[in-house]
């Protein structure tokens, strides 16, 4: 089963959990939501009937490499120049230089489904995005006035060059060297590695984003500086700069991984973006969204799995299930199958509400709401990628699960989406970092008030579970309850913890923590989703798909969500391995 962009789950959950109308309403794109949901179904067409038919073609074909020039599966190159002209590469993008300026919500709900559609079609895009933004931030007017129109339209695309062979995560020890020239321009010489689509046969021109020390700048990451280093230069000529290979990889077969050398003639010419030093600022401006994307990824390939775990469950019979008049049901039909194709939904569905509030959060952070509407989409970034990222690779294991052998072989291509999902909780900041950046920077934020201030969004939810009474809830409401209550303890701890200046007592349960906050503002947001379809439902409305939405939040609410008190539990009491020599591993 290939690919279908959920476009009428994705309008509700924008909708009634992430506010679509209000931030349409204080955008100044002058669309209305039903200009919206044209939107979404133009761009769930083009998801689900370009970019998806190529997904397995791409796993299989790769990409080829010689002599520096890297070739793009078959179609690569036709569907590109479709989604460009389509306009869909410039939906977030300023009208200045020829974007169509919506909301962060539209985009958000765009990038979902193409890499739903195609994860390692989808990269290129992405990776353009944070270029522009990067560009359009702290950019010369030359600049901008040079490269913004083409990157916004996608007819040049974008990389990040961050990581070096001996600078992954830790970027002090990055060795890339910048000398100035006499111009106004840089000589830039050095190596990156892991650089996502920077080679290919898409685009005329890449604009490489480039993290590179001057001279005689401060050690660690304050003497970094940022430069955009084109392949082609403004008069024509090819630029000092090469792919020396691409990686061999376990999954995103049609996403070229490439080594990129600078400089073997003397110096790449680049151009500095910000100011000299502080590259990483620049590159800042950039995070919430550049993450943000990175979890809408996972909610996609999430998505995908459950598609295709479902069409598989109803097509495979198997035993017998009970009360069955079939000898052999459909898989669909026993208990255990429909646990596992629920967790997938569930999950999948409380990772897209998570993701959507933190991009309506951006958007709020340009109109009245301003400094706390940032901190909020500060806040939620780390937990919208991470978590995101991390029920992707559990459900599209799940995935292979449902499938049994069928599953673990490629023909059905539940092995592809499991391969390609591992390196979502990698990029863009791992994980683990993710969790340390929600405790030790995002937690304080505001002083702790950011944090308080969801948690109280939350109990609001829980208190209108209540209100609400309807059956179909179940013990939602109470689990909710509880889930918040722990998450309120945990946090407590936390901040208490770091103003003690006990970062010892704080970072083992970082990673616990993340889960425990995705865990219960994702069950917030399906009960959000479920309180919308009851009052639905009151009002005669008959349409089945509010009955499952209710449905969907109690099942995460009484089979997923118990499982915040233990990990409460981790933080609270579970932080001795950090410190206690009998925990240290054998050397």
């Amino acid at each position: 089963m290939s690919y279908r962009a959920p476009v009428e789950e994705m309008a509700f959950t924008l909708r009634h959990v992430a506010g679509l109308d209000a931030v349409l309403a204080h955008s100044g794109a002058e669309i209305g939501p039903d200009d919206a949901l044209a939107i979404l179904e133009e761009a769930g067409r083009f998801a689900s009937n370009v970019i998806a038919p190529l997904n397995r073609i791409g796993d299989r074909h790769g990409t080829l490499f010689s002599d520096g020039t890297v070739t793009t599966a078959p179609g690569w190159v036709s569907a590109y120049r479709a989604f460009v002209e389509g306009g869909w590469n410039g939906v977030l993008a300023a009208p200045d230089y020829g974007g169509q300026g919506l909301p962060h919500l539209i985009a958000a709900a765009c990038t979902e489904m193409w890499n739903g559609a195609n994860l390692a079609f989808g990269l290129c895009p992405l990776l353009t995005a944070g270029g522009i933004e990067a560009l359009a931030a702290h950019g010369s007017d030359d600049l901008k006035g040079r490269y913004l129109e083409k990157l916004i339209s996608g007819e040049w695309t974008a990389t990040m060059n961050l990581t070096e062979p001996q600078a992954g995560s830790d970027l002090s020890a990055l060795r890339t060297r910048a000398e100035p020239n006499s111009d106004g321009s840089y000589r830039i010489t050095g190596a990156k590695i892991y650089i996502t689509y920077g080679e290919h046969d898409l685009a005329d021109n890449i604009c490489h984003l480039v993290l590179a020390r001057l001279k005689d700048a401060p050690a660690g990451t304050r003497g970094i500086s940022l430069f955009l280093v084109p392949k082609v230069l403004p008069d024509g000529r090819r630029n000092d700069l090469r792919c020396s290979g691409i990686e061999h990889k376990l999954g995103i077969h049609a996403s070229p991984t490439c080594s990129m050398a600078f400089g073997d003639a003397g110096g790449a010419t680049g151009w500095l973006i910000g100011e000299e030093n502080r590259g990483l600022a620049c590159m800042f401006t950039m995070m919430n969204s550049a993450r943000l994307n990175v979890g809408l990824q996972g909610v996609g390939v999430a998505e995908a799995a459950y598609q295709k775990a479902l069409g598989y469950a109803r097509e495979r019979r198997q035993g017998r299930a009970p009360g069955s008049p079939e000898p052999v049901s459909a898989i669909v039909a026993h208990a255990d199958i429909q646990r596992m194709l629920l967790t997938m939904k569930a999950y999948t569905a409380a990772a897209r509400g998570i993701c959507y509030l933190t991009a309506q959060a951006l958007d709020a952070a340009h109109g009245p709401e301003g400094k706390a509407a940032h901190d909020r989409a500060s806040l939620l970034t780390p937990v919208a990628k991470a978590f995101s990222t991390d029920i992707a690779n559990e459900v599209t294991s799940l995935g292979v699960q449902i499938h049994g052998g069928m599953g673990f072989v490629e023909e059905t291509g539940a092995a592809q989406l499991m391969r390609d999902a591992r390196i979502l909780g990698i990029y863009e900041g791992t994980n683990g970092i993710q969790a340390i950046d929600l405790v030790t920077r995002k937690l304080p934020l505001a002083g702790g008030t950011t944090v308080g201030a969801q948690i109280a969004a939350m109990r609001r939810v829980a208190e209108g579970l209540l209100k609400d009474g309807a059956p179909g809830f179940g013990l939602a409401a109470p689990r909710l309850r509880e889930g918040i209550g722990s998450l309120d303890r945990a946090t407590s701890f936390l901040l208490k913890a770091l103003a003690s200046n006990r970062p010892q007592d704080a970072l083992p349960g970082a990673t616990p923590y993340l889960r425990l906050f995705g865990l219960v503002q994702g069950a917030a947001c399906l009960a959000t989703a479920g309180l919308a379809a009851s009052a639905a439902l009151k009002a005669g409305e008959t349409d089945p798909a509010q009955a499952a939405r209710i449905a969907l939040a109690r099942f995460f609410a009484e089979n997923l969500l118990p499982a915040a008190g233990g990990l409460e539990q981790a933080i609270l009491t579970g932080g001795d391995f950090a410190d206690d020599p009998a925990f240290a591993l054998a050397g």
